[in-house]
């Protein structure tokens, strides 16, 4: 059962926010208009390094149909697990850097039976627009997560994936005991890929995971499994929802665009963090 997240913080003051129809309003006046389709921008133009931050329209699209297609289903499926894992019966959490909601709707199925609070913020006007479109039972916010319009200590959990984690912020937002988890790409994650798009790979280097001032941690686990792509649609989307489109050469990009398969590995780290109570 979902119900609504009422914790949303004025990105101005900090204050309360509170839904008045298709407006939302702190306590000193200001407001903010819900768009049609029932997300809020929370991203105040001043706070903004470009016109259009975040991932571009095409960019959502190729990452809508990449994972709507299901392969990143074993991520969302240990992240469902470990999100739940001694999550209260009644909870709240955010997907900070939700994209268009992927992962926030697999957690939402995952979670039949309990009173979630679920709420999506990306930078990207375009990701959350898509993500409000798929998911009504969830609350949708453009914003940043250098500056979470969230109320202090009101999460259970905060989920960042591939993301740009700011530990601060997610200590302020998250109650004491509750937890964060992080995705990151693992050493050999897309590395036929990126064999095929860079002239040579970078060693990457291996560390055992580190807690963040505020937090301790409270596990970790490595993610491996295959994909296998078939056809130039699903590899193009892949190299378009990544850096490494922007990042790899003109010649590089010519030889993933002529690939018509082509067998990945994924690997990613899942790193619980606990919010310490002090």
């Amino acid at each position: 059962m979902r119900f609504p997240f009422l914790d949303l913080a004025c990105p101005l003051d900090g204050s309360l926010l509170r839904q008045d129809g298709a407006v939302w309003r702190c306590p000193s006046g200001h407001s903010f208009d819900a768009a049609r389709e029932g997300y809020v921008n929370l991203l105040p133009v001043q706070n903004k390094r470009s016109r259009d931050p975040g991932d571009s329209k095409e960019m959502v699209a190729a990452r809508r149909r990449f994972l709507n297609a299901g392969h990143y289903q074993p991520i969302a499926s240990a992240v469902g697990r470990m999100v739940l894992d001694g999550l209260p019966q009644r909870a709240a959490c955010l997907d900070a850097g939700c994209g268009e909601g992927y992962y926030l709707r697999q957690l939402a199925g995952a979670a039949a039976g309990r009173h979630l609070a679920l709420l999506g913020l990306d930078i990207s006007k375009w990701a959350v627009q898509a993500a409000a479109r798929q998911q009504r039972d969830a609350t949708w916010v453009v914003g940043s997560n250098a500056n979470l319009p969230v109320l202090p200590q009101t999460l259970d959990r905060v989920i960042c994936m591939f993301g740009f984690p700011v530990y601060g912020e997610f200590a302020r937002v998250l109650k004491p005991g509750g937890e964060l988890l992080q995705v990151d790409a693992g050493a050999d994650h897309l590395r036929e890929l990126r064999e095929i798009i860079y002239p040579t790979l970078k060693p990457e280097r291996r560390s055992e995971p580190e807690a963040p001032a505020g937090f301790s941690v409270a596990g970790a686990e490595t993610l491996r499994f295959t994909v296998e792509l078939k056809g130039a649609e699903p590899i193009a989307d892949l190299l378009l929802m990544t850096p490494h489109l922007f990042r790899a050469t003109a010649e590089g990009r010519a030889r993933a665009a002529a690939l018509t398969e082509l067998s990945l590995t994924v690997d990613v780290r899942l790193l619980r963090l606990r919010r310490n109570a002090a």
